[in-house]
C-alpha cells in the first residue's frame, strides 16, 4: 500500500511540475528592442581641480624663474 502512495505522490509531483513548466514557458517572452528615444547620460565632471593644479605648477615655475616678479 505504501508503494502505491509513493507512486501516486510521485505522479502528482511530476504532473504539477509539468503544469508549472508549461505555464511559465507560455508566459515568458523576452523582447530585445532599441528604445525610441536616445539614451541620455548626464555626466557631472569637475575639472576645476585639474585646472587649478596646472595653474599652481605654472605659477610655481613662474615664481622660480622670476623671483623679483612681486
Amino acid at each position: 500500500m505504501s508503494g502505491a502512495r509513493i507512486n501516486l505522490r510521485r505522479g502528482a509531483i511530476i504532473a504539477q511540475a509539468l503544469v508549472l513548466f508549461v505555464t511559465v514557458a507560455a508566459c515568458a517572452t523576452v523582447k530585445v528592442q532599441a528604445p525610441d528615444k536616445p539614451i541620455e547620460i548626464n555626466l557631472n565632471v569637475n575639472i576645476k581641480q585639474e585646472v587649478l593644479i596646472r595653474m599652481d605648477k605654472e605659477i610655481e615655475d613662474l615664481i622660480a624663474n622670476n623671483p623679483d616678479i612681486f
